[in-house]
């Protein structure tokens, strides 16, 4: 199975993380907010899982961002 490049991941992580920080949520208040396990996000967020299509989704609605900016390197 081909795994994502470490760029993408690591700007997924970072991304997730900072928005998620910026909005005084835990990674247990992002978890319930999108409907996942806050291991999930945990691991998503230390870049460890290869994240669904689907969750991704979830998290960006979650996060009230789109998807294309948690994939972009521009949110420093």
């Amino acid at each position: 199975m081909r795994k994502p490049s470490t760029d993408i991941t690591q700007t997924l992580s970072h991304n997730i993380k900072k928005i998620r920080d910026e909005m005084g949520l835990s990674q247990e208040g992002l978890a319930d907010k999108c409907g996942l396990h806050r291991t999930y996000i945990g691991a998503v967020e230390r870049g460890e899982r290869n994240v669904t299509l689907s969750s991704l989704e979830l998290i960006a609605s979650a996060l009230g961002v789109d998807v294309p900016t948690l994939l972009s390197n521009n949110s420093e």
